[in-house]
């Protein structure tokens, strides 16, 4: 008793070929769902005759309360004192409580994503010569990139307190590189060759 094998149509082998590369293309959903900073005041390299008093933060998600954390430190690294962040929506705030002299002065921030991911950076202002002690705030807008730490990472209200002037270093979990995508192209294009060649034997044997 012989049994027949049922030979692939080219139709099931593109079917199969595409499933595969959307497989590969899944993992790139979940980047999209870390939070990152739209705005700030002071704003990344701003020169500021009138020392902030204080400084406001706007991402792109809305923000949880319990997992948000703004320092200020001074260019020794000294954490200024500020009041406990307030949050409004997408917006967090802390007030300076000493008037800033002159100098460079660093913004860390630690939040938490929608998905769960902590993400952190930091940026720089200064303040310079003619400072008005009466004190004040700027509004212009930003340029730093905030950076996404691993999952396991924990959120601690002094943990952002320890950022130096360089900007926060990060590391998470993205969509797929170049690799991925070049992959799923060459598997795309040998199945389909694979199939073509089948579709040219079955028709010469006929």
């Amino acid at each position: 008793m012989h049994t027949r094998f049922r030979r692939p149509t080219a139709a099931a082998l593109v079917a199969a070929t595409l499933a595969a590369a959307a497989l590969l293309l899944v993992p790139a959903a979940p980047a999209a769902a870390h939070n990152t900073l739209r705005a700030a005041s002071p704003a990344e390299g701003d020169r500021l005759t009138t020392p902030p008093t204080r400084v406001t933060l706007e991402f792109a998600q809305r923000l949880d309360p319990a997992f948000t954390t703004i320092a200020l430190t001074d260019a020794a690294r000294r954490k200024v004192p500020t009041g406990a962040p307030t949050v409004d929506g997408t917006k967090g705030t802390v007030t300076v409580d000493e008037t800033l002299g002159e100098g460079t002065y660093t913004v860390a921030y630690r939040i938490v994503s929608a998905d769960g991911h902590p993400v952190q950076g930091s940026y720089r202002f200064t303040v310079a010569g003619g400072v008005d002690t009466d004190g004040g705030a700027t509004a212009t807008p930003p340029s730093a990139a905030p950076t996404a730490t691993p999952p396991s990472a924990a959120v601690a209200p002094s943990a952002a307190a320890s950022v130096g002037p360089a900007a926060a270093s990060a590391t998470g979990s993205g969509g797929p590189g170049t690799g991925a995508v070049l992959l799923a192209a060459g598997v795309l294009v040998a199945v389909l060759g694979g199939a073509a060649l089948l579709l040219r034997r079955r028709r010469e044997t006929r």
